[in-house]
Protein backbone atom coordinates (compact mmCIF):
# COMPACT_ATOMS: atom_id res chain seq x y z
CA UNK A 1 0.00 0.00 0.00
CA UNK A 2 2.85 2.20 0.32
CA UNK A 3 2.23 3.03 -3.39
CA UNK A 4 -1.09 4.19 -3.20
CA UNK A 5 0.37 6.76 -0.23
CA UNK A 6 2.64 7.85 -2.54
CA UNK A 7 1.06 8.31 -5.23
CA UNK A 8 -2.14 10.48 -4.80
CA UNK A 9 0.40 13.01 -2.79
CA UNK A 10 2.75 13.73 -5.79
CA UNK A 11 -0.37 13.88 -8.38
CA UNK A 12 -2.51 16.24 -6.02
CA UNK A 13 0.26 18.18 -6.24
CA UNK A 14 0.73 19.13 -9.72
CA UNK A 15 -1.90 19.76 -12.51
CA UNK A 16 -4.53 17.89 -13.93
CA UNK A 17 -2.34 16.41 -16.87
CA UNK A 18 0.55 14.51 -14.51
CA UNK A 19 -2.14 13.78 -12.25
CA UNK A 20 -3.42 11.86 -14.88
CA UNK A 21 -0.43 10.17 -16.21
CA UNK A 22 0.30 9.23 -12.39
CA UNK A 23 -2.65 7.59 -11.34
CA UNK A 24 -2.98 5.75 -14.75
CA UNK A 25 1.13 4.06 -13.89
CA UNK A 26 -0.72 3.57 -10.41
CA UNK A 27 -3.30 1.73 -10.90
CA UNK A 28 -1.54 -1.54 -10.84
CA UNK A 29 -0.96 -1.19 -7.43
CA UNK A 30 -4.46 -0.92 -6.37
CA UNK A 31 -6.77 -3.62 -5.29
CA UNK A 32 -9.61 -1.58 -5.98
CA UNK A 33 -11.62 -1.98 -9.30
CA UNK A 34 -9.71 0.11 -11.58
CA UNK A 35 -13.40 1.41 -13.20
CA UNK A 36 -14.03 3.75 -9.62
CA UNK A 37 -10.61 5.65 -10.17
CA UNK A 38 -11.54 6.16 -13.86
CA UNK A 39 -14.87 7.63 -13.07
CA UNK A 40 -13.06 9.63 -10.07
CA UNK A 41 -10.33 10.99 -12.38
CA UNK A 42 -13.07 12.04 -15.04
CA UNK A 43 -15.34 13.55 -12.42
CA UNK A 44 -11.89 15.62 -11.27
CA UNK A 45 -11.08 16.40 -14.88
CA UNK A 46 -14.15 18.33 -15.51
CA UNK A 47 -14.35 20.20 -12.40
CA UNK A 48 -10.76 21.32 -13.50
CA UNK A 49 -12.14 22.74 -16.84
CA UNK A 50 -15.22 24.32 -15.30
CA UNK A 51 -13.44 25.97 -12.44
CA UNK A 52 -10.61 27.24 -15.34
CA UNK A 53 -13.73 28.21 -17.44
CA UNK A 54 -15.59 30.18 -14.70
CA UNK A 55 -18.52 28.14 -15.39
CA UNK A 56 -20.56 27.53 -12.17
CA UNK A 57 -21.52 23.81 -11.55
CA UNK A 58 -25.11 22.80 -11.15
CA UNK A 59 -25.28 24.05 -7.49
CA UNK A 60 -24.12 27.27 -8.21
CA UNK A 61 -26.41 27.46 -11.21
CA UNK A 62 -29.43 26.59 -9.34
CA UNK A 63 -28.46 29.60 -6.50
CA UNK A 64 -27.87 31.96 -9.17
CA UNK A 65 -31.31 31.73 -10.69
CA UNK A 66 -32.84 31.69 -7.48
CA UNK A 67 -31.27 34.89 -6.84
CA UNK A 68 -32.87 36.33 -9.41
CA UNK A 69 -35.51 39.10 -9.28
CA UNK A 70 -38.81 37.61 -10.46
CA UNK A 71 -39.01 40.67 -13.39
CA UNK A 72 -35.31 39.43 -14.14
CA UNK A 73 -37.04 35.91 -14.68
CA UNK A 74 -39.83 36.80 -16.45
CA UNK A 75 -37.99 38.57 -19.32
CA UNK A 76 -35.91 35.88 -19.47
CA UNK A 77 -38.58 33.67 -20.18
CA UNK A 78 -39.89 35.69 -22.46
CA UNK A 79 -36.99 36.48 -24.22
CA UNK A 80 -36.83 32.05 -24.80
CA UNK A 81 -40.35 31.74 -26.05
CA UNK A 82 -39.60 34.95 -28.67
CA UNK A 83 -36.73 32.70 -29.74
CA UNK A 84 -38.49 29.68 -29.83
CA UNK A 85 -41.00 31.33 -31.57
CA UNK A 86 -38.57 32.18 -34.14
CA UNK A 87 -36.78 29.17 -34.83
CA UNK A 88 -40.55 27.42 -34.99
CA UNK A 89 -42.28 29.97 -37.85
CA UNK A 90 -39.07 31.81 -39.49
CA UNK A 91 -39.35 31.85 -43.25
CA UNK A 92 -38.23 28.80 -45.13
CA UNK A 93 -35.58 29.15 -47.70
CA UNK A 94 -37.52 29.21 -51.31
CA UNK A 95 -36.35 26.24 -53.02
CA UNK A 96 -35.28 27.46 -57.00
CA UNK A 97 -37.36 26.05 -59.29
CA UNK A 98 -34.40 24.24 -61.05
CA UNK A 99 -30.79 23.39 -60.51
CA UNK A 100 -29.07 26.73 -60.76
CA UNK A 101 -26.14 24.73 -61.93
CA UNK A 102 -27.84 23.48 -65.10
CA UNK A 103 -30.75 25.89 -66.16
CA UNK A 104 -30.93 25.81 -69.76
CA UNK A 105 -30.53 22.51 -72.02
CA UNK A 106 -29.17 22.28 -75.68
CA UNK A 107 -32.04 21.79 -78.74
CA UNK A 108 -31.76 19.41 -80.59
CA UNK A 109 -30.59 20.01 -84.02
CA UNK A 110 -30.34 23.80 -83.64
CA UNK A 111 -26.94 24.22 -83.84
CA UNK A 112 -25.71 25.23 -80.03
CA UNK A 113 -29.26 27.26 -79.05
CA UNK A 114 -30.46 26.21 -75.99
CA UNK A 115 -33.24 26.56 -73.62
CA UNK A 116 -34.90 26.79 -70.11
CA UNK A 117 -35.65 23.78 -68.43
CA UNK A 118 -38.73 25.17 -66.67
CA UNK A 119 -41.31 24.36 -68.95
CA UNK A 120 -43.32 21.26 -70.38
CA UNK A 121 -43.34 21.76 -73.80
CA UNK A 122 -40.48 21.61 -76.03
CA UNK A 123 -40.95 24.30 -78.16
CA UNK A 124 -39.51 27.73 -77.84
CA UNK A 125 -41.16 30.09 -75.95
CA UNK A 126 -42.08 33.56 -77.36
CA UNK A 127 -44.71 35.14 -75.22
CA UNK A 128 -46.19 34.30 -72.37
CA UNK A 129 -49.78 36.18 -72.34
CA UNK A 130 -51.62 36.29 -75.86
CA UNK A 131 -52.36 39.54 -75.13
CA UNK A 132 -49.01 40.48 -74.52
CA UNK A 133 -46.95 39.84 -77.17
CA UNK A 134 -45.19 43.46 -77.51
CA UNK A 135 -43.32 45.57 -74.92
CA UNK A 136 -46.51 48.06 -75.54
CA UNK A 137 -48.94 45.30 -74.61
CA UNK A 138 -46.94 44.06 -71.88
CA UNK A 139 -47.30 47.60 -70.08
CA UNK A 140 -51.35 47.92 -71.23
CA UNK A 141 -51.55 44.63 -69.31
CA UNK A 142 -50.10 45.50 -66.62
CA UNK A 143 -52.47 48.23 -66.45
CA UNK A 144 -55.40 46.53 -66.87
CA UNK A 145 -54.48 43.57 -64.55
CA UNK A 146 -53.50 46.30 -61.96
CA UNK A 147 -56.81 48.56 -61.60
CA UNK A 148 -54.65 50.73 -62.24
CA UNK A 149 -52.39 50.47 -59.59
CA UNK A 150 -49.13 51.67 -58.74
CA UNK A 151 -46.49 51.84 -61.76
CA UNK A 152 -43.21 53.88 -61.41
CA UNK A 153 -42.00 54.73 -57.67
CA UNK A 154 -39.55 57.48 -56.46
CA UNK A 155 -37.88 59.24 -53.53
CA UNK A 156 -35.83 61.68 -52.00
CA UNK A 157 -32.94 60.46 -49.70
CA UNK A 158 -34.64 59.16 -46.19
CA UNK A 159 -38.26 60.45 -47.75
CA UNK A 160 -41.07 57.95 -48.42
CA UNK A 161 -41.79 56.41 -51.86
CA UNK A 162 -44.21 59.03 -54.18
CA UNK A 163 -45.47 56.82 -57.01
CA UNK A 164 -47.32 57.62 -60.23
CA UNK A 165 -50.33 55.18 -61.17
CA UNK A 166 -50.37 53.09 -64.28
CA UNK A 167 -52.78 55.23 -65.98
CA UNK A 168 -50.76 58.42 -65.37
CA UNK A 169 -47.95 56.88 -66.39
CA UNK A 170 -49.49 55.85 -69.38
CA UNK A 171 -50.94 58.93 -70.13
CA UNK A 172 -47.61 60.74 -70.00
CA UNK A 173 -46.01 58.37 -72.42
CA UNK A 174 -48.84 58.97 -75.05
CA UNK A 175 -48.51 62.33 -74.85
CA UNK A 176 -44.70 63.01 -75.04
CA UNK A 177 -44.85 60.26 -78.29
CA UNK A 178 -47.13 62.65 -79.73
CA UNK A 179 -45.17 65.45 -79.23
CA UNK A 180 -41.84 63.65 -80.61
CA UNK A 181 -44.39 63.10 -83.54
CA UNK A 182 -45.18 66.83 -83.91
CA UNK A 183 -40.94 67.09 -84.24
CA UNK A 184 -40.29 65.60 -87.35
CA UNK A 185 -39.95 61.46 -85.65
CA UNK A 186 -41.43 59.12 -87.42
CA UNK A 187 -43.85 56.30 -86.20
CA UNK A 188 -41.99 53.23 -86.89
CA UNK A 189 -39.05 50.73 -86.36
CA UNK A 190 -36.72 52.77 -88.44
CA UNK A 191 -36.99 55.87 -85.83
CA UNK A 192 -34.61 55.86 -83.38
CA UNK A 193 -34.64 57.74 -79.87
CA UNK A 194 -31.53 58.34 -77.52
CA UNK A 195 -32.34 58.48 -74.04
CA UNK A 196 -29.08 59.85 -72.10
CA UNK A 197 -29.67 59.64 -68.64
CA UNK A 198 -29.58 58.15 -65.24
CA UNK A 199 -32.44 55.41 -63.78
CA UNK A 200 -35.76 57.45 -62.79
CA UNK A 201 -39.90 57.65 -64.17
CA UNK A 202 -38.74 59.85 -67.01
CA UNK A 203 -36.81 57.23 -68.39
CA UNK A 204 -39.31 54.57 -67.85
CA UNK A 205 -42.19 57.08 -69.75
CA UNK A 206 -39.38 58.07 -72.59
CA UNK A 207 -38.87 54.64 -72.87
CA UNK A 208 -43.02 53.54 -73.15
CA UNK A 209 -43.26 56.90 -75.65
CA UNK A 210 -41.42 55.10 -78.27
CA UNK A 211 -43.09 51.65 -77.51
CA UNK A 212 -46.05 53.52 -77.61
CA UNK A 213 -45.87 55.34 -81.53
CA UNK A 214 -43.31 51.94 -82.61
CA UNK A 215 -40.48 53.82 -82.35
CA UNK A 216 -36.76 52.22 -81.05
CA UNK A 217 -35.31 53.72 -77.70
CA UNK A 218 -31.44 54.22 -78.09
CA UNK A 219 -30.02 54.01 -74.12
CA UNK A 220 -26.67 56.53 -74.07
CA UNK A 221 -24.04 55.86 -71.93
CA UNK A 222 -20.46 57.74 -71.05
CA UNK A 223 -18.95 54.83 -68.98
CA UNK A 224 -16.70 54.29 -71.74
CA UNK A 225 -15.71 57.88 -72.14
CA UNK A 226 -17.06 60.36 -74.26
CA UNK A 227 -16.45 58.76 -77.12
CA UNK A 228 -19.12 56.16 -76.82
CA UNK A 229 -21.95 58.47 -76.89
CA UNK A 230 -20.37 59.97 -79.82
CA UNK A 231 -20.30 56.77 -81.56
CA UNK A 232 -23.66 55.41 -80.48
CA UNK A 233 -25.59 58.79 -81.96
CA UNK A 234 -23.56 58.04 -85.38
CA UNK A 235 -24.54 54.48 -85.70
CA UNK A 236 -28.06 54.55 -84.43
CA UNK A 237 -28.46 57.92 -87.07
CA UNK A 238 -29.89 59.33 -83.89
CA UNK A 239 -31.41 62.69 -84.29
CA UNK A 240 -33.37 63.03 -80.88
CA UNK A 241 -32.10 62.82 -77.55
CA UNK A 242 -33.49 63.06 -74.29
CA UNK A 243 -31.63 63.93 -71.34
CA UNK A 244 -32.24 64.43 -67.60
CA UNK A 245 -29.36 67.07 -66.67
CA UNK A 246 -28.44 70.54 -68.50
CA UNK A 247 -24.54 69.10 -68.20
CA UNK A 248 -25.65 66.35 -70.25
CA UNK A 249 -27.05 68.11 -72.99
CA UNK A 250 -23.91 70.44 -73.27
CA UNK A 251 -21.83 67.48 -73.88
CA UNK A 252 -24.10 66.69 -76.77
CA UNK A 253 -23.85 70.49 -78.20
CA UNK A 254 -19.92 70.15 -78.31
CA UNK A 255 -19.86 67.09 -80.53
CA UNK A 256 -22.42 69.26 -82.46
CA UNK A 257 -20.38 72.34 -82.03
CA UNK A 258 -17.29 70.39 -83.53
CA UNK A 259 -19.28 68.98 -85.93
CA UNK A 260 -18.77 65.10 -84.72
CA UNK A 261 -22.38 64.47 -84.70
CA UNK A 262 -24.10 66.44 -87.39
CA UNK A 263 -27.44 64.08 -87.27
CA UNK A 264 -28.20 65.53 -83.91
CA UNK A 265 -31.52 68.17 -84.03
CA UNK A 266 -33.44 67.79 -81.18
CA UNK A 267 -32.71 67.84 -77.30
CA UNK A 268 -35.28 67.04 -74.85
CA UNK A 269 -34.50 68.04 -71.31
CA UNK A 270 -36.03 66.18 -67.78
CA UNK A 271 -34.99 68.69 -65.47
CA UNK A 272 -35.07 72.51 -65.88
CA UNK A 273 -32.58 74.67 -67.98
CA UNK A 274 -31.25 78.38 -68.15
CA UNK A 275 -32.05 80.22 -71.49
CA UNK A 276 -28.92 80.39 -72.52
CA UNK A 277 -28.40 76.74 -73.52
CA UNK A 278 -31.02 77.06 -75.78
CA UNK A 279 -29.60 80.00 -77.01
CA UNK A 280 -26.45 77.60 -77.74
CA UNK A 281 -28.22 74.80 -79.25
CA UNK A 282 -30.42 77.40 -81.59
CA UNK A 283 -26.04 78.72 -82.53
CA UNK A 284 -25.40 75.01 -83.85
CA UNK A 285 -28.99 74.22 -84.90
CA UNK A 286 -30.23 72.37 -82.10
CA UNK A 287 -33.69 73.23 -80.75
CA UNK A 288 -33.76 72.51 -76.71
CA UNK A 289 -37.02 71.89 -75.28
CA UNK A 290 -38.45 70.35 -72.10
CA UNK A 291 -40.40 67.49 -71.70
CA UNK A 292 -43.10 69.22 -70.10
CA UNK A 293 -43.35 71.55 -73.43
CA UNK A 294 -42.71 68.41 -75.47
CA UNK A 295 -45.54 66.53 -73.50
Amino acid sequence: MSGLAQGPSVCFSGDVGRMSDCLASSLTCLSFPAEFFLSLLEKMQTQEILRMLRLPELGDLGQFFRSLSATTLVSMGALAAILAYWFTHRPKALQPPCNLLMQSEEVEDSGGARRSVIGDSPQLLSHYYDDARTMYEVFRRGLRISGNGPCLGFRNPKQPYQWLSYQEVADRAEFLGSGLLQHNCKPCTDQFIGVFAQNRPEWIIAELACYTYSMVVVPLYDTLGPGAVRYIINTADISTVVVDKPQKAVVLLEHVERKETPGLKLIILMEPFEEALKDRGQECGVVIKSMQDVE
